[in-house]
């Protein structure tokens, strides 16, 4: 005798794909500290920012030519900010912060990276979240701090500070892309933000360009293609459609396992030590992330 499918089954199957996708997208993303150290040992960071960013446009021109979709002019300077926010300041941040700092490290400080979007978001919408919001706010930024400065001898380092610059500013740009994201697909708002920037990309990539850069090792040169094609492509088209698909109060979850991801990768790809400390922080940076959402939410 045959079964039919329930009538909620093909949403619950919907749900769980666009999960699974996610999932991935934060997998992509959490191997882009590891990868961006491993690259360092051939290239530099301005190369490396304008590099990756050449390589995702190439991909994303490929497919919206495939797909044939229109240029939404009217949001030239809305996709223009998101991409420089995406496409160049965290990737350069992150990249001089990899310079001085172990992965692992950053993976704890970019922790709050989730929270710190919540309430770039709530300012920009005018949101009156619960003082039980703020005060998460506040104890992961002071936690990232205390992290940072016990792990740096008591002082905060270069690469932290960098570190924190680019957490501000991908946030921001986050919220924008999220806002672009209510009038088009996800996994466009990324694809036009590199295009539009496509020029400084290219110009930039050409101008840094150093003939030392053709003796990267097979390493070093697989990190730098993961970066402009992993990192900076397919983890935000992965993420955006995971979003769409699974729902964003849903999907949006699973970014808490990110640092944990990075952590995990450095350890086995770069054999950084990892100590309970490193992770008793990740651990509770988590635990206030998720507070902080369940009191925006709730407020």
């Amino acid at each position: 005798m045959l079964q039919t499918a329930s009538p909620g089954q093909p949403t619950v199957l919907r749900e769980n794909a666009g999960l699974a996708i996610g999932l991935l997208g934060v997998v992509i993303f959490g191997g882009t500290l590891p990868a961006t150290r491993v690259a360092l040992g051939a290239f530099d960071p301005l190369f490396i920012t304008f590099g990756r960013a050449a390589l995702a446009s190439a991909a994303a021109a490929a497919i919206l030519i495939l797909l044939r979709r229109r240029f939404p002019r009217g949001d030239l300077d809305a996709l223009l900010l998101a991409g420089v926010l995406l496409v160049f300041a965290f990737p350069l941040l992150s990249t001089l912060a990899m310079q001085t700092v172990p992965a692992a490290h950053g993976a704890v400080v970019l922790g709050i990276l989730p929270l710190a979007t919540s309430i770039f978001s709530a300012l920009l919408t005018g949101e009156r979240p619960s003082i039980l919001f703020w005060i998460c706010g506040v104890a992961g930024a002071a936690l990232v701090v205390t992290f940072a400065m016990r792990d740096g001898g008591m002082q905060l380092s270069s690469g932290d500070i960098w570190l924190f610059l680019a957490a501000i500013l991908v946030s921001l740009g986050y919220v924008i892309s999220g806002r672009l994201s209510r009038r088009m697909p996800g996994w466009e708002v990324i694809c036009w933000a590199l295009i539009v920037t496509s020029p400084v990309s290219l110009v930039g990539t050409a101008f840094v360009w150093g003939p030392g850069f053709s003796n990267a090792v097979a390493p070093e040169a697989v990190a730098f293609l993961y970066l402009g094609l992993g990192s900076m492509f397919l983890g935000f088209f992965a993420w955006n459609v995971g979003l769409a698909m699974g729902g964003i109060a849903r999907v949006s979850q699973v970014q808490l396992l990110q640092a944990f991801v990075t952590i995990a990768i450095s350890a086995l790809l770069l054999g950084e030590t990892v100590t309970g400390e490193t992770l008793a922080f990740a651990l509770a940076v988590m635990v206030t992330v998720m507070i902080g959402r369940w009191a925006r939410v709730a407020a």
